[in-house]
C-alpha cells in the first residue's frame, strides 16, 4: 500500500497496492499446494478465512461471530491451537 501526502507531508489518503491482499495471499499459498489454516478477528479477515482450507475467528467481537457462524470462534491461544490441530491433515500433538 502507499500513503498519499500533501505538500506539508501530512497523510491525506492511501492507495491500495492490491485488492483484498489477505485473500490473495491465501490464493498464492494454495497455488503452491500448501494447506492453509487462517485465523482472523474482524470483517476484513472474512474473505481470507473463506478462501483458506480452514478459517478460525480468534478473539472476534460478538457481532462478527454471529454474522459468520461457519467459522469456529475461539478466545484463547489454547483454543486456537486446538482448532489448528483439528484443521491440520497431520497427526500433531503439541
Amino acid at each position: 500500500h502507499r500513503l498519499i501526502t500533501d505538500e506539508t507531508d501530512r497523510v491525506v489518503d492511501y492507495q491500495l497496492r492490491q485488492k483484498d491482499p489477505k485473500r490473495q495471499s491465501v490464493i498464492a499459498l494454495k497455488s503452491l499446494y500448501y494447506r492453509v489454516i487462517a485465523a482472523g478477528d474482524s470483517y476484513n479477515d472474512t474473505t481470507m478465512l473463506s478462501e483458506a482450507h480452514a478459517g478460525i475467528l480468534f478473539h472476534a467481537p460478538d457481532n462478527v461471530i454471529a454474522e459468520f457462524p461457519q467459522f469456529p470462534a475461539v478466545h484463547t491461544f489454547d483454543e486456537l491451537k486446538q482448532e489448528f490441530l483439528k484443521a491440520s491433515n497431520r497427526k500433531l500433538a503439541l
